[in-house]
Order: C-alpha cells, then structure tokens, then sequence
C-alpha cells in the first residue's frame, strides 16, 4: 500500500530508529530564502533541509518552468548523499499545509522509493505538540548506498502530451492553482494568466481541514469523486504553477484511495512561457 502522511507522535515514536531520515522542505516561492532561516532557527531533530530552489530543481532555460525536475539519476545522487538507502523511510515536512513535502514526495515515488511519508500537519503540529526541537547544524551522515532509478511509482506527463490532449482527450487536467489564477484574473508568479483549456480546477488548501492537517480519506474521496465525475483517477494529470502544489492534490487522491494519477512537472510556467500554446480563461 502506497505510504501516504504520518502523524507527529508517529513520527516521534520512530525518530531515533535506525533506517529513517526526515528532511525539512519548508519554502517560500516569494522569498527563497525563509526555508533554510527557518531551519536553522529551529526543526526536527536529525532532520536534514533540501532547497526547492537550488537543489530539487534543475537549471532553468525560460522555457521548462520554474521547478523543472532533475535527472532521476541526479536527484538519486542527492539522496544517498543525504544518507539515503534503498530500505530508508523518509518522512518530509514544511510549514504550508504539506505542499512542498507532498512534492519531495512525489519526487521520491517517481525516483522509485515507496517508502515516503509527510507529516500531517508538519512543523505546526510538532511544535504544537511539545515534542523536542534542534538548532545546531545536523553533521553529515554517512552517504548511502546508490539510490539508483527504479521502476517510477509516480507518473508524469510533459507539455507536447498536454498539448496534443487538447484536440484528442484521453486524460484530464487538474489545476491546483487558487481559483482567481486559474480564471486568469490574477496571475502573481508567471507573465501570463489563465488556464490549460480543458482543464478542472481544485485549489490545493482544499484538502486541508482548519488546523493544517489532510482531511479525513473518506471525505477527500467524496470531494475528489465529485471533481471527477466517474472519471477513472488514472486518467487523471496534476499541474500547478511549477509542479509543486499540485502534488499535495496528487498525494490527497492517493490518501482517498483514488491511486494512480500523474504530474504534469512543467505546468502552467512551462506551458505559458510558449506563446503558441493556447490558454483560456473563465471558470
């Protein structure tokens, strides 16, 4: 069964197991450097920080987006550098509601290592829960063995497949984008504004209920099913701004039980940085 969120006492009762890393993902898109501030002021014990920025993200050219994925190779590299084994569970967290762990998540699945979990609720809800917290800079680990490539447990789709979706269907679009971006009325990130056509709207924060953690499975599934309309969740591709935040409704499908959606990782940055392809607006 797909690993999907961990609670603070859960992750609390494992911290000190061997074979467990967490990593601190917490970001902001506006300001690059609050995440790692936020680290070293405070966070998990033994947890190491990743930068959504400059090292889960490869270079950007002007036309891939703005989060354009890794090699799965490189970003292999980069987790047994973080002593990432094949048989370690890796627990993410950040302080927005889960969005940038779903996407370390996501990453990792498409790596091919199953064994990933965020934790509902995240910072917020460690501290909130008095457990312990560190600010001294965590040492090294030991490199683990290769995390070579495997077999993806997550799928993706690139913007020719989005493209050409558009004139012949065979899946459907799913924006995880506020819904005054998604109608084009606002456009804060990227230089124009608007939609894939065809595409549904589901804004992210949705999945949450008021204290930052996921929504009961079984009303995820019930809010999802409606969005769908019978569709089968395999027919089903996320996309964002970047491929970030459509992660976090890519793992609420899977904690609903509605496994098998993929990514589209360029989203609407990659996809409006050509002015050929077409955008629409509206609801």
């Amino acid at each position: 069964m797909t690993m999907t969120l961990i609670s603070a006492a859960g992750l609390a009762e494992r911290l000190n197991a061997p074979g467990v890393r967490v990593f601190d993902v917490r970001h902001d898109l506006t300001n690059h450097s609050v995440g790692r501030q936020a680290y070293e002021a405070g966070h998990i014990p033994g947890a190491r920080y990743l930068d959504h920025e400059t090292e889960l993200a490869a270079a950007r050219t002007g036309r891939n987006g703005r989060h354009p994925l890794p090699s799965r190779a490189a970003f292999g590299a980069l987790m047994a550098a973080h002593g990432v084994t094949p048989e370690t569970l890796v627990v993410a967290y950040d302080a927005s509601g889960g969005m940038y762990a779903a996407h370390l998540w996501w990453m990792l699945r498409w790596l091919g290592h199953g064994q990933v979990a965020v934790l509902d609720g995240g910072w917020q809800a460690w501290t909130a829960a008095g457990l312990p917290t560190a600010a001294e800079a965590e040492p090294a680990p030991a490199p683990g063995a290769a995390v070579e490539p495997g077999v993806a447990l997550a799928g993706s789709v690139d913007a020719r497949a989005v493209l050409d979706n558009i004139a012949r269907p065979s899946f459907t679009v799913i924006d995880a984008r506020a819904a005054n971006r998604y109608r084009g009325e606002v456009e804060p990130m990227d230089p124009v504004a608007g939609h894939i056509p065809g595409a549904l709207n589901r804004p992210n924060g949705e999945n949450l209920q008021p204290d930052g953690r996921f929504k009961p499975a079984e009303q995820l599934r019930a809010e999802f099913a409606g969005l769908l309309d019978g569709r089968d969740p395999a027919s089903i591709v996320h996309q964002c701004g970047s491929g970030i935040t459509a992660c976090h409704n890519l793992l609420s499908m899977e904690i609903a039980g509605l496994a098998g959606s993929r990514l589209y990782p360029g989203s609407w940055s990659e996809w409006c940085s050509d002015p050929s392809r077409p955008v629409a607006k509206g609801a």
